[in-house]
């Protein structure tokens, strides 16, 4: 319990569930619903580590099917989600995993890949913690470099270690004062147009591409171990500015200060028990009494799915990793099919469904300006790059909103996604002429949006290929 505690002291201190749907409401708009469930679906979780360790195993994720058409928030909750718990996320589709026999990818490999994430993220914090320590190293080594010792110093320096010495050479003192007037150039960036040269390890190995049927995901690494070990390192001489010698001496003395079996031990840890998986596209799997054909068999996938989701335990190149409590985030349109469709052993393992609505125009006026990251917001950024000062009408956000309305309703419905193309088409022009602009000042208002649009709007044809 105490060594699982300091990574879950963030949720005590930040994640109840109405903070999560207040941060949340921060990037997504509506869908208060799906916003509860995964707010109290993550603070179980932590619930789950105050409970008795006999009854913390026996407490199962609350997994979650989010139902509603494609644009309207489902995989941004979710990732959303992710960040805040700082939780390994890996989203997927689950129409690329196929049944066990044929060739595709098999269901355990999203496991793996969660895996590999979460050391990636372990790796970065303790880098992050030894960042200082491996700073000071690259500059002592980097010093080495530019001022390499004599011969008599590298005896003093044995003959230190043995016992202390009562006088200090001279010609070592003006050394060592050398040597703290570099350490302040190199500090200052005086000697950055310097080039030194430096021995770096060559960790390329041949590629070796197997083809095989699904589970073999393992093979490139076993094979890249197994000629790791057979060939020496080699190393190779490379000239580089001190910038670079700085960044590549600090990469490698960071590699040498992480304790990387701690550092899986962590990855592990959090894979099992902070993970989510965003599982995409379920619907298309579901096994719908009027599909036929020669596809490989939906319910094959499902009963594949069913164990990982249900709780079993997954090779991986780190160790065995338990599936019982990684969180999983189920979503699909199920215009077709419908979650009854899915095996009954399935559904009993996403006990949340949740409907996500359709936006509707006041939606997307709100998604153009509210949200930290709106569309407007980053447009406006983007052109600021080139100096432009780029001001958008109210009128021409309604207007904006208006016109992905009724294309959604016209065409097929992408939700929000449909704001990205239409900014894209209207703001095209003024992309491409921003560097040779010489009115720095771009207002858009409702006149221009319905001129830039006006001809695509009107041919229904050029539409549904532009919008």
């Amino acid at each position: 319990m105490k060594n699982e505690q300091p990574q879950d002291q963030h949720l005590v201190k930040v994640l109840t569930p109405r903070e999560i749907v207040s941060e949340l409401d921060k990037y997504i708009i509506g869908q208060d619903d799906a916003k509860r469930s995964v707010a109290i679906a993550l603070r179980n979780r932590w619930r789950r580590q105050q409970v008795s360790k006999e009854l913390r195993d026996e407490i199962a994720p609350k997994n979650i099917i989010m139902i509603g058409p494609t644009g309207v928030g489902k995989t941004e909750i979710a990732r959303r989600l992710a960040r805040l718990a700082n939780s390994p996320f890996l989203k997927v589709e689950a129409t690329k995993f196929t049944e066990v026999g044929y060739v595709g990818r098999d269901v355990e490999s999203m496991i793996r890949d969660l895996t590999d994430l979460s050391v990636n993220m372990s790796k970065k914090e303790e880098q992050e913690r030894v960042k200082a320590k491996a700073h000071n190293l690259a500059e002592e080594r980097l010093l080495d470099i530019l001022l390499p010792k004599k011969k008599e110093d590298v005896r003093d320096d044995k003959a230190e270690k043995e016992k202390t010495l009562e006088v200090v050479k001279a010609e070592k003192s003006e050394a060592f004062s050398t040597r703290e007037k570099l350490r302040r150039m190199l500090r200052n960036g005086k000697l950055d147009e310097r080039y030194v040269e430096l021995e770096i390890t060559d960790s390329n190995l041949p590629m070796v591409e197997v083809f095989s049927t699904a589970g073999i995901e393992e093979m490139e690494f076993n094979v890249k171990e197994i000629f790791g070990n057979i060939f020496p390192p080699k190393k190779k001489k490379r000239r580089v500015k001190i910038p670079e010698a700085k960044e590549i001496i600090f990469e490698e003395e960071s590699q040498r200060l992480i304790d990387m079996d701690k550092v899986i031990e962590l990855a592990i840890r959090s894979t099992e028990q902070n993970g989510i998986i965003f599982l995409d596209e379920l619907d298309k799997i579901a096994d719908t009494e009027s599909s036929y054909g020669p596809d490989v068999s939906r319910q094959g996938v499902q009963r594949d799915l069913l164990p990982i989701v249900e709780g079993s335990t997954v090779t991986t190149k780190y160790g065995l990793v338990k599936s019982d409590h990684v969180l999983f985030i189920a979503a699909g349109a199920f215009n077709v099919s419908k979650p009854s469709d899915l095996l009954p052993e399935l559904q009993g393992r996403f006990p949340i469904r949740v409907e996500l609505n359709s936006l509707s125009m006041e939606d997307f006026v709100r998604i153009l300006t509210e949200p930290k990251n709106a569309l407007i917001t980053q447009y406006e950024a983007l052109l600021g790059t080139e100096g432009i000062d780029m001001q958008f009408d109210d009128s021409a956000i309604t207007e904006i909103a208006r016109i992905a309305c009724d294309v959604n309703e016209s065409m097929e419905n992408i939700g929000a996604r449909r704001l990205h193309t239409i900014m894209e088409k209207l703001l095209d022009e003024v992309s491409f002429d921003a560097p040779d602009m010489t009115e720095k000042e771009v207002i858009i208002t409702k006149d221009y949006v319905g001129k830039k649009l006006e001809d695509i709007l009107e041919d229904e044809n050029l539409s549904r290929y532009i919008l």
